[in-house]
């Protein structure tokens, strides 16, 4: 069992726990991911390992309140457990040698660029980083990312906090002014990120992408998280989560990100009548 040591809410739809799980906290690296069970008999989430800390032995995890499986977890509080906690699964974000980077964040998925931008930041790279949100309310971890990057540009789509726009636009001004990015990581929707890969592509700078499709296994088994990169069948558990986004089919992506929307509604509508009928 996995202790919950702190648990603390990010925005109406967002929370953050951190996880007594000490053999994890201690091999884990940016851009690798866990899989949980909040209960015996919850369904399997894949989470990317937000933090660690490996003198306290405990790994962060942020998630967003969507799903019947989610709702189950945060139905969970400070000093109870979660049933399973495995990992570090997946490859780390290769940092290595980058000098300046654009770390592009959208929504929760600035959970998963937050480790890489302080990674990054740790090992003495330039950082810029691009965050967006659709309103100020859904802003997360903004003191965070401007403890570890160089330049914090946010943006939200209605212009109420930050700067009113979507991410590529600023991105693509960086470039144009002459940012000379070796890289850019960029981690959110699906159509953000295929949306930064066609910026990016116009000026034939790397962009790595990180992919979070429908997993259930974590170990390459069932084939649920099977991508198109490259023209070549790959398995974001274990050949990512990260790939060249010049190479990677969203337009498939989106379209298997879909496929199971009516079963995930009926699932929360059933897990929250459990719920009311537990405060009753």
């Amino acid at each position: 069992m996995f202790k919950i040591v702190k648990k603390r809410s990010l925005n109406p739809t967002v929370a953050e726990m951190s996880i007594e799980a000490p053999l994890i906290a201690k091999k884990a690296k940016p851009g690798q991911f866990i899989i949980l069970r909040a209960k015996e008999d919850s369904e399997r989430i894949p989470l990317t390992i937000a933090g660690t800390d490996a003198v306290a032995g405990t790994v962060d995890i942020i998630y967003q309140i969507v799903g019947a499986g989610t709702m189950q977890l945060n139905s969970l509080n400070e000093g109870e457990s979660l049933h399973d906690f495995v990992g570090p699964l997946g490859k780390p974000t290769e940092i290595e040698g980058l000098k300046n980077v654009c770390v592009v964040g959208g929504g929760v998925g600035c959970a998963i660029a937050l480790p890489v931008a302080r990674a990054l930041h740790a090992a003495g790279a330039k950082v810029t980083g691009i965050v967006g949100f659709r309103n100020k309310d859904l802003v997360i971890l903004e003191d965070e990312f401007r403890a570890c990057c160089d330049e914090l540009i946010l943006m939200t789509d209605d212009g109420s906090y930050g700067d009113k726009g979507v991410v590529t636009a600023p991105l693509e001004k960086c470039i144009q002014d002459g940012a000379n990015f070796d890289e850019v990581i960029t981690i959110g929707p699906l159509i953000m990120m295929k949306f930064v890969v066609a910026v990016t592509k116009k000026y034939n700078v790397k962009t790595v992408v990180s992919m979070n499709p429908i997993m259930i296994d974590g170990t390459g088994m069932c084939g649920g998280c099977r991508l198109t990169v490259g023209g070549k069948t790959m398995f974001a558990c274990v050949d990512g989560p990260d790939f060249d986004g010049f190479e990677v089919d969203f337009d498939e992506a989106m379209h298997r990100g879909t496929m199971y929307r009516d079963f995930e509604v009926h699932a929360r509508e059933a897990e929250c009548n459990l719920l009311k009928k537990e405060v009753e």
